[in-house]
């Protein structure tokens, strides 16, 4: 891997992190859906995934996960694997539908929707309680609003963002 391209990445990663934990300080619905954010930090992601493809991708949101595990939610705790499944079944399903004839915008909404179901079954495992499956319906409503504005987000940024390094 070139340096340059792997000086962009690691910007794109301290994006991430910073992003991740900014985010997490703002409370949405008075905490009605435990965990519930926009999910910011995956504008990056996305866009990386068109810049960089899957496995750019998936190592700096990997990364992302870990960086964020250590300074915030606890490395190993139940919110770093409740994230880590989230992250994984995302990108994967967002690299199957890329593609597709699917709009980046379409993949941001499938990433959003898989993000929730890697999370919940994480939680249900971890928690050892189906009726967290109950969350699932609110959550796929919420994913199509957040995918829309991420899938926008990063549109916009592939436009006009230069690539550095493909």
């Amino acid at each position: 891997m070139e340096i340059k391209k792997i000086i962009y990445l690691s910007m794109l990663l301290a994006i991430t992190v910073i992003l991740s934990i900014f985010e997490s300080f703002i409370p949405l619905f008075n905490g009605i859906i435990p965990g519930l954010k926009i999910g910011l930090a995956n504008i990056i992601i996305v866009y990386s995934l068109y810049i960089y493809g899957f496995k750019d991708t998936l190592f700096l949101s990997l990364l992302k996960v870990l960086l964020v595990g250590i300074l915030r939610t606890g490395l190993f705790s139940i919110g770093f694997f409740i994230s880590l499944s989230g992250s994984c079944f995302s990108i994967i399903m967002m690299y199957i539908v890329k593609k597709t004839k699917l709009s980046i915008i379409g993949v941001s909404i499938i990433g959003a929707i898989f993000h929730s179901i890697g999370q919940v079954v994480m939680a249900i495992i971890l928690l050892k309680s189906f009726n967290l499956i109950y969350y699932l319906p609110y959550l796929f409503i919420f994913s199509i609003f957040t995918g829309i504005i991420i899938g926008s987000i990063s549109k916009e940024l592939i436009k006009k963002i230069p690539k550095y390094c493909n």
